[in-house]
């Protein structure tokens, strides 16, 4: 992800990186930090959307009940300013907490889809692309 500053992510343990990641080359290393930033982006964008149907304004009823009786309620967790307050760090807080447990598993995936050359052994693209070469010649 070109433009986000490297200390956007937060530090992962080493220990929670896939092994093809962890033993792979720089490039492999490379498209897994990619793929975190990706998912570092999603569950922001998930996250916020969540603490906006807790906090939804002025008894807005989304869930589609269309009972909107308790219109001073303001979502889930009311509308008192001090509530608001601690519900907009929520998003941030589950997603750094997500994020530094090693993310929710899909930026390995991402990574492959970036990278197909991760996991396989570093001689064995060569050497498989050599013997069909050689079995095409026989």
């Amino acid at each position: 992800m070109t433009g986000l500053p490297a200390t956007h992510l937060p530090p992962i343990n080493g220990a929670l990186e896939p092994a093809d990641i962890r033993n792979g080359n720089a490039q492999a290393k490379q498209a897994y930090q990619e793929a975190l930033g990706f998912e570092d982006i999603l569950m922001q964008q998930l996250t916020q959307q969540l603490a906006a149907t807790v906090t939804s304004p002025g008894g807005d009823s989304s869930d589609g009940s269309g009972d909107s009786s308790d219109s001073s309620s303001g979502g889930m967790l009311g509308s008192d300013p001090s509530t608001s307050a601690f519900a907009s760090l929520m998003p941030t807080a589950l997603t750094q907490g997500m994020m530094s447990g090693g993310g929710v598993g899909m930026a390995e995936q991402l990574a492959r889809a970036i990278d197909p050359q991760i996991g396989t052994p570093q001689g064995a693209a060569s050497s498989s692309a050599a013997s069909s070469t050689a079995q095409a010649k026989s």
